[in-house]
């Protein structure tokens, strides 16, 4: 096979793609080389192909705007300043293997000959993983590491061969001992850089704001918006101490309710707002959710470099022990007198075909509220003479899944078939959206108005309206039945969208089940 220009393979036999980029101002013509990680012609082709489509879009966005070097080299420095933290506590520890080490000098050979500049051997051992794990680390996105790969790649060596000789010196004192005055003192990574807290929550934000909702950006902010008042928006990230962290926890358990719109507390700095007597605090689901959010901000500032250690780890509040139970299952009786009104409607209390389909599509596939509420005709399909939800959030950009293990295909009953849904489906063909009286809420999505009919007027005319019993129980009763009918676990898993567990479900099972297993897993349910 004949291939691409921009494909060859180096010395090793490992195929690499090299692309060039635009001409610089320094009059220098630079390339991208990546390692295609494949000594096979046929996959290299498929991959350059690929990455050329890709080299063509970095070509024509003129908006990127390469690294200034101490960005860069903050970044390198960060990364391995964490991965020697690492090392030299391991060889506090245990020590490391002899096998090892000597693998490391013939690392630093390797790097040492390059003299941190460009040698397929020295950027054959970066390839292994390091770049990788350097970019996740760093969070550059790819056309960030494409513009600045060949600087990079030349300041990791260099960070790397002197990590290695840190880490041998280190090994080195281990063997044998110290007479000198001075005491013999262990080898300790350099201090990280000063951030200011204030830059680092801004720098979070920017990260995690295009992954985020609206309403989850929000409260995110507001959240870190107490840590920024209470801390400073100048103080030293390397400045925040364990105790620190405490005290900022004292300070959200003793935050009043609605403090920035309640009159006695709104204009009032957080110091004095706390002290304010006769309001209520918020409760410890809102105090846990403040120290869940300085958690993940502290999980991020110290996979970034920006501090030393996550001093808000594990912060949060224990739960007082409640006596009322959590959502409950749907008896058979129950199902019974659900499906009997949903289909007869004795008691006139099911108004709308939407709120009629709604909830038997509940009853009888388990889905989310807002995953049936946001159902487009395109999302009920046959495949093999199978029908079948798609629940996906693909076309309106206001749909959404509460993770990834949600996105799936639900088989339809056949009781559903038989009571004719298909066909109602088929007569909105010229409607947008399935069911079109849900109307869109920032908060609750689609689901808003058919959970407030399910469990206000529906549940009460039917004399169930009891604590515990929502539209949600019947997601929690179609788990409870294909169990007890001895349906495997995984399976139903995958029907309801739940995250498999087990290794050999995660990483051997990927590609789930088959339509027809979970048809037949969902025909065991009956009302």
């Amino acid at each position: 096979m004949k291939l691409p220009a921009y494909v060859s393979p180096s010395r090793h036999g490992i195929m690499y793609f090299r692309w060039p980029l635009p001409m610089s101002s320094d009059r220098k013509r630079r390339s991208v080389r990546i390692s295609l990680r494949t000594k096979c012609p046929d996959r290299a082709g498929d991959l350059a192909r690929h990455l050329a489509s890709c080299g063509r879009i970095i070509r024509d966005n003129k908006a990127l705007a390469r690294l200034r070097q101490d960005e860069m080299r903050d970044m390198v420095r960060s990364y391995f300043m964490a991965s020697l933290d690492r090392y030299v506590e391991k060889l506090n520890d245990t020590g490391l293997p002899d096998q090892t080490l000597d693998l490391m000098r013939q690392e630093f050979d390797v790097h040492e000959d390059a003299g941190g500049g460009y040698d397929d051997l020295s950027d054959l051992f970066l390839d292994t993983g390091t770049v990788d794990s350097f970019r996740a680390s760093a969070g550059l996105s790819g056309a960030q590491w494409a513009e600045n790969e060949p600087a990079l790649r030349h300041e990791l060596r260099k960070a790397r061969r002197d990590q290695i000789k840190a880490i041998l010196s280190a090994a080195e004192r281990l063997e044998g001992y110290s007479y000198d005055a001075a005491q013999e003192r262990p080898v300790a990574p350099p201090e990280a850089p000063s951030v200011s807290l204030g830059k680092a929550v801004d720098d979070f934000m920017a990260e995690s704001r295009p992954q985020w909702s609206s309403q989850m950006a929000n409260r995110a902010q507001a959240f870190l918006a107490v840590m920024l008042e209470h801390f400073g928006s100048d103080r030293s990230m390397t400045e925040i101490s364990r105790q620190d962290a405490s005290a900022l926890k004292k300070i959200v358990q003793a935050l009043p309710v609605n403090r920035n719109t309640r009159p006695e507390t709104r204009d009032l700095p957080l110091s004095e707002a706390i002290k304010v007597a006769g309001v209520q605090k918020v409760s410890v689901e809102t105090i846990n959710n403040h120290m869940a959010m300085f958690q993940r901000f502290g999980d991020w500032a110290e996979r970034h470099g920006y501090a030393p250690s996550n001093v808000f780890d594990r912060m949060k509040v224990a739960k007082p022990k409640k006596s009322a139970p959590g959502r409950k299952d749907y008896t058979h009786e129950q199902t019974a007198k659900l499906y009997a009104e949903l289909t007869q409607n004795h008691a006139g209390l099911v108004k709308k075909d939407d709120h009629k389909w709604g909830a038997l599509l509940g009853l009888f596939t388990g889905a989310r509220l807002n995953e049936i509420a946001q159902l487009a005709l395109a999302d009920v399909c046959c495949e093999d003479g199978i029908w079948f939800l798609n629940i996906t959030d693909d076309g309106d950009d206001k749909k959404r899944l509460k993770a990834n293990a949600s996105r799936r295909k639900v088989p339809l009953h056949s009781e559903l078939i038989k009571l004719g849904f298909v066909e109602w489906v088929k007569s909105q063909e010229s409607k947008p959206r399935l069911f079109m009286s849900f109307s869109y809420n920032a908060k609750d999505g689609y689901g808003r108005n058919l959970g407030r009919w399910f469990n206000g007027p529906f549940l009460k005319g039917l004399g169930m309206k009891e604590s515990g019993l929502v539209f949600h129980s019947l997601r929690h009763t179609m788990v409870e039945r294909l169990a007890k009918a001895d349906v495997p676990e995984p399976l139903y898993q995958d029907i309801v969208g739940h995250e498999r567990q087990g290794v050999t479900q995660k990483y051997y099972n990927k590609g789930g089940h088959t339509l027809a297993q979970m048809q037949d897993a969902i025909e065991r349910f009956s009302a």
